[in-house]
């Protein structure tokens, strides 16, 4: 562990313009390259191979830990679906962030208007004290969703950061830079299969950009 998170841990929420973007690939990255810890507070479905598993199995530094989710639910939906399915209610003051004097990573479930309850989105999770960094991914539509995201999160007074994620779009990914002013990370691409070395290079890559949140 590093002096600096000894001192001045970070919280660093992962969120995402939607589903199937790459946040779960991209939290693997940040933890690695800062070899921070990881917390998923809502995870619905894929129970026996979770996002926490799928993290752990691509992080491969040994001073990350894995922190258990605050729900698990059954069902792949919508955590307030799934958790109605499973015959509970979120309860957003249940969930706390692990004690931990190490940098922590917290990733979201889609994006930041997903619902946890009758009131809550996922956005009620992050904390003024968070940063937050956007993972985005081109599709048609997709610089509505990352505008959005990132305005969204300015007006409530963050400072979003953004990963790119897949192939280069440039037209995309340049107007996103202009309107928004938020600071890009990286891009991780399209790759034909992510492992820890893999992992390890973009950890690399990006960790001077992470260092600097």
């Amino acid at each position: 562990m590093s002096d600096r998170a000894m001192t001045n841990s970070r919280k660093i929420f992962i969120t995402g313009i939607g589903t199937d973007v790459g946040k779960t690939v991209a939290s693997a990255i940040v933890v690695e390259a800062l070899q921070a810890d990881y917390f998923k507070p809502v995870q619905a479905g894929d129970l026996s191979y979770s996002d926490t598993d799928k993290v752990k199995e691509l992080v491969s530094n040994t001073n990350s830990r894995f922190h258990p989710n605050s729900y698990a639910l059954e069902t792949p939906m919508s955590p307030h679906a799934a958790a109605e399915i499973d015959g509970i209610t979120i309860n957003i003051d249940t969930i706390t962030i692990p004690k931990t004097k190490n940098d922590i990573v917290i990733e979201g479930a889609g994006g930041l208007l997903v619902p946890l309850n009758d009131e809550n989105t996922i956005l009620d999770l992050i904390k003024s004290d968070y940063k937050v960094i956007v993972v985005s991914r081109h599709y048609l539509g997709s610089i509505n969703h990352t505008l959005m995201t990132v305005r969204l999160l300015q007006e409530k007074g963050f400072d979003p950061s953004i990963i790119f994620s897949g192939d280069e779009h440039v037209t995309t990914e340049a107007i996103i830079k202009k309107m928004t002013g938020a600071s890009v990370i990286g891009r991780i691409e399209n790759e034909p299969y992510f492992d820890t070395m893999v992992v390890k290079e973009y950890a690399s890559l990006f960790k001077d950009n992470l260092e600097a949140l």
